[in-house]
């Protein structure tokens, strides 16, 4: 493919922003942005230099003509655009969550196969250089089989930002479609892909949120919590998802001879008192990365029976983008990737609208919360 190829950016915060300079940085040309406020939209785009801004997604792909789409609002709000865009021609780059169910998921995985686009779906702290150096360790025989793995976050959010759509199971809210799908993808990049069962437990242990106007930006929405939470007239809105889960699965492993067990713990609301982190377990050893995503450093238990912290080797850190900003690197490693494989350039595998249908109806399996045993008649 030799032409310049075209991206529409669905979305004007902070993740519409960051995949436009991603697409910009691999040879995408950016030719419009669609939003739902106008003068937002505008400003955006100005600032930016993207020639076309509206409101109007259906008539952006018609006037734009874009190969590419990037979907970067939030879940509830993928559906219809991507929907669109597939039927458009197009070849789309999601953030996470696919949409806001699995039955919805699942159609546009399907739609986008019958349709022959490529999909690449954003679950993308994958492509963090600790989790990268652990996935080579693992397949290297560094911990002998895997046997199991534990992925303990505390977020300590605070319970007073503003209402939004984190706070909605219909827009795409809640902490498993917002964590945990970062985590299995972690989880499935190091131990194996294949998922063989799944149980969890979901609490919302938020119950409602202040309504301010005003707040555009998912990172800055902290700056708008309102100074007087007694205000006789503050509006409220009430929260209907999951700020907390325990989900436990089990992966197959072509490094194991059984099914690994994973522990996945997350507490949105909860602080933490020792770091959050990542470890796997085997029958030599152990890896431990500090931080929920990995952040590093990274340790491993081995035959001297201590934990020494081992540096990232230097082909994984050559092969990072050059960019701040953990988020923001990890779009442009999969965007590099995604654009790679639609010039026709071979690639690894990566994540597409098949794991993003997949984890979308693993969550709506776990928010069930049917997985308990009544046991007060034993006592």
């Amino acid at each position: 493919m030799d032409r310049k190829l075209k991206v529409l950016i669905s979305g004007t915060g902070f993740a519409g922003q960051g995949h436009a300079d991603a697409f910009r940085a691999f040879g995408v040309e950016v030719v419009g942005i669609v939003g739902r406020t106008p003068n937002v939209v505008s400003e955006v785009a100005k600032k930016m230099g993207i020639p076309y801004s509206g409101t109007d997604w259906q008539k952006a792909l018609k006037e734009c003509q874009p190969d590419i789409v990037s979907i970067a609002t939030p879940g509830g709000a993928h559906y219809e655009p991507i929907k669109q865009a597939i039927e458009f021609g197009c070849h789309v780059f999601s953030d996470k969550p696919l949409t806001d169910t699995g039955e919805s998921a699942v159609e546009l995985y399907e739609l986008a196969k019958a349709k022959n686009v490529k999909t690449a779906f954003a679950s993308s702290f994958r492509y963090m250089p600790h989790i990268q150096h652990a996935k080579q360790l693992v397949a290297n025989g560094a911990i002998g089989e895997p046997v199991e793995a534990e992925f303990i976050s505390h977020f300590n959010l605070e319970r007073d930002i503003p209402f939004g759509w984190s706070h909605r199971k219909e827009d795409g809210g809640g902490r498993l479609n917002n964590n945990f799908t970062h985590m299995i993808s972690i989880a499935t990049s190091v131990i194996g892909e294949k998922i063989l069962s799944i149980i969890g437990e979901v609490r919302d242990d938020l119950g409602k949120a202040p309504i301010v106007e005003g707040v555009h930006n998912f990172k800055t929405r902290r700056d708008h919590i309102p100074k007087d939470l007694n205000d006789p007239s503050l509006k409220w809105g009430e929260s209907n998802v999951e700020w907390s889960y325990t989900v436990l699965a089990q992966l197959e492993s072509e490094f194991a001879t059984k099914p690994v067990s994973v522990l996945f713990k997350h507490g949105g609301l909860v602080p933490k008192f020792q770091e959050n982190h990542i470890v796997f377990y085997g029958t030599k050893g152990a890896i431990f990365i500090e931080g929920h995503y990995g952040m590093g450093p990274l340790y491993i238990y081995g035959e001297n029976k201590t934990w020494e912290e081992v540096p990232i080797p230097q082909d994984i850190a050559d092969n990072q983008p050059k960019i701040e900003g953990d988020t923001e690197r990890n779009w442009h490693y999969l965007v590099r990737e995604f654009v790679k494989d639609i010039r026709g350039e071979t690639v690894a595998p990566y994540q597409t609208f098949k794991e993003g249908s997949l984890y979308q109806q693993l969550i709506d399996l776990i928010r069930k919360n049917d997985n308990w045993t009544d046991v007060h008649h034993l006592q």
